[in-house]
C-alpha cells in the first residue's frame, strides 16, 4: 500500500473524489509480477495443449496446431495487463476463450485458469465498480449461455457420454452430466466473483488503516512541534526574566555606585559587592537553563517560593524592597511555587527599570485555599530615557501566561493612592496539592 492509496481514500473523504474510493493502479513492482504470471501461464497453457493433443480423444474437427496455438497464447498473454486494465482484459480473455471452444481447441486447464484470474482481477482492481460489476455479470451470463450451447452440440455428447448403455447410477447420464458441469461451473464463477470482491475490500481496509495511521504519525509530530515550541517559549521566558532583573538591577546600581565614588567610597563597595553577587545570581541561572537545553534530565530545579529572599536582597541596592509573608506557608506544588517567583522578579524588574520608586513592598498571603503574591511602589511611570528604555510588554505578557497556566488571577495597574500593583493569585489547597512542599516559612519582614 503506497501514498496513491491514501491520496485516493482521502478524496473520498473529504469530498473531492466522486463518493466512492477507487483503487490506485498497480505499481510497477505488481506490473512486473503481471507479465511473469501471464507467460508462466501462456508457457502452462502449450505444455497442456500438446498433452491434450498426445491423448488422442477428440472432440470435433481439430484445427491446424498453429491455430490451436495462437488460441492458447490469445486467451493467456492478456493476463500480462490484467491489473492496469481488468475489463478489457476480462471481455477479451472471455471472448477467445468461447471462441477456442468452439474452434474444438483441446486445452482446457490453463485456459480456464486465465479465465479465473481475469474474473478475479476485474472484481479485484476495476476502479469503476459499476462498470466492473456490469462487465462480470455479462460474462457470467455468457458463460452460462455457452454452457448450455456447448453440452447441446452432438459432438461433445457422443464423445463424452455413452448415452446408449443402460444406466449406472441415481441419474440419467445425461442429467447427471450436466448437473455437474452446472455445479462446477457455478463454483466455478462464485469462487472468482467472491475472491475478488474480498480482494477489494481488503484493498479499501488497509487504505483506510494507512490513513488512520498517516493521520496518527501527522498528529504526533504537530503534537512534537508544538511541544518544542512551548519548551522554547518557556526557556525564553525564563531568560527574559533572568537577564532583565539581573542586568536591570546591575545597571541601577552602578549608576548609584558611580554617584557616590568620590563622596561615600564605602556605599560605593558595598553598592559593587551587590553588583558582584547579582552577575553571579544571573550567570548561575543562565548556567542551569542552558544545562536544560544540552541534557535531557538531571538539571537544578527552577527558583521559588524560598528563594524570595535572597531576590529581595538582591533588588535592595537599586530600591528599598521589604518582604512581608501573611499566613502560615505550606507546601505547593513546584510549578506554582516557579510561577509566583517569576511574577514577582518581573514585577521588581519593572520598579527598578520603568519607576521612579524609591520604596516597594513584597507580600506573600497565604489565603484559605489561595497564594497571592503582591508588589506595590511608590513610584510614578517616567518618561523612556537612555538609562530608563520604554518597556517592550514581554514581561507582561509572560507574567499572563504564568498566571493563565495554573488558572489563576492577574491584576496590573495603578494604585489610587499613587504608585503601582501587581497582584497574581493562585489556587493552592491547605492538602493534597500535589507535589512536595516549596515554600518554608519566612521571617515576617526582611529588610
Amino acid at each position: 500500500m503506497d501514498g496513491r492509496d491514501v491520496d485516493a481514500l482521502r478524496a473520498r473523504e473529504d469530498g473531492t473524489g466522486d463518493g466512492e474510493w477507487r483503487r490506485p493502479g498497480p505499481t510497477r513492482a505488481e506490473q512486473r509480477a503481471d507479465v511473469i504470471l501471464g507467460l508462466l501461464v501462456a508457457a502452462g497453457g502449450q505444455v497442456s495443449l500438446e498433452l491434450a493433443r498426445s491423448t488422442g480423444v477428440e472432440f470435433g474437427p481439430y484445427p491446424s496446431t498453429a491455430e490451436q496455438t495462437a488460441w492458447v497464447l490469445a486467451v493467456c498473454l492478456p493476463l500480462c495487463v490484467r491489473r492496469r486494465a481488468p475489463l478489457t482484459v476480462l471481455a477479451v480473455v472471455a471472448t477467445v476463450f468461447i471462441a477456442l471452444q468452439a474452434r474444438y481447441v483441446p486445452e482446457g486447464t490453463m485456459t480456464s485458469v486465465a479465465l479465473f484470474s481475469a474474473l478475479y482481477t476485474a472484481g479485484a482492481w476495476a476502479r469503476d465498480r459499476r462498470a466492473g460489476l456490469a462487465t462480470r455479470v455479462v460474462v457470467v451470463v455468457a458463460m452460462f449461455c455457452w454452457f448450455g450451447i456447448a453440452l447441446s452440440q452432438t459432438a461433445w455428447a457422443e464423445a463424452s457420454l455413452d448415452l446408449s448403455g443402460e444406466q449406472r447410477g441415481a441419474l440419467p447420464p445425461l442429467t447427471a452430466s450436466v448437473a455437474y458441469g452446472l455445479l462446477l461451473n457455478v463454483a466455478y464463477f462464485s469462487a472468482a466473483w467472491v475472491f475478488g470482491d474480498a480482494a477489494w475490500r481488503s484493498a479499501r481496509q488497509r487504505a483506510e488503516l494507512t490513513a488512520v495511521a498517516d493521520e496518527l504519525r501527522a498528529t504526533r509530530e504537530r503534537s512534537e512541534r508544538r511541544a518544542v515550541l512551548e519548551e522554547r517559549l518557556r526557556i525564553a521566558r525564563e531568560l527574559h526574566d533572568v537577564v532583565a532583573h539581573h542586568v536591570s538591577v546591575m545597571g541601577v546600581q552602578a549608576g548609584a555606585a558611580r554617584r557616590v565614588l568620590d563622596r561615600d567610597p564605602e556605599r560605593a563597595r558595598e553598592t559593587i559587592g551587590l553588583i558582584e553577587r547579582s552577575s553571579r545570581a544571573a550567570v548561575e541561572e543562565m548556567r542551569r537553563l542552558l544545562g536544560v537545553l544540552r541534557s535531557e534530565g538531571g538539571v537544578e530545579p527552577a527558583p521559588g517560593l524560598e528563594r524570595l529572599p535572597d531576590l529581595v536582597a538582591r533588588s535592595a541596592g537599586a530600591v528599598d524592597v521589604e518582604l512581608a509573608v501573611v499566613g502560615a506557608p505550606r507546601p505547593v506544588p513546584p510549578s506554582v511555587s516557579v510561577s509566583a517567583y517569576r511574577v514577582v522578579q518581573e514585577a521588581l524588574t519593572n520598579v527598578v527599570k520603568h519607576a521612579a520608586a524609591r520604596h516597594a513592598l513584597v507580600r506573600v498571603r497565604w489565603l484559605a485555599d489561595e497564594l497571592e503574591v503582591e508588589v506595590v511602589d511608590d513610584g510614578r511611570p517616567t518618561v523612556p530615557t537612555r538609562r530608563r528604555p520604554e518597556g517592550s510588554g514581554l514581561g507582561l505578557v509572560g507574567m499572563r501566561e504564568r498566571v493563565g497556566l495554573h488558572d489563576g488571577q492577574l491584576e496590573v495597574g495603578p494604585r489610587p493612592e499613587g504608585g503601582w500593583r501587581v497582584r497574581a493569585r493562585f489556587a493552592a489547597p491547605p492538602e493534597g496539592s500535589g507535589g512536595p512542599g516549596t515554600a518554608p516559612a519566612a521571617p515576617a519582614v526582611v529588610p
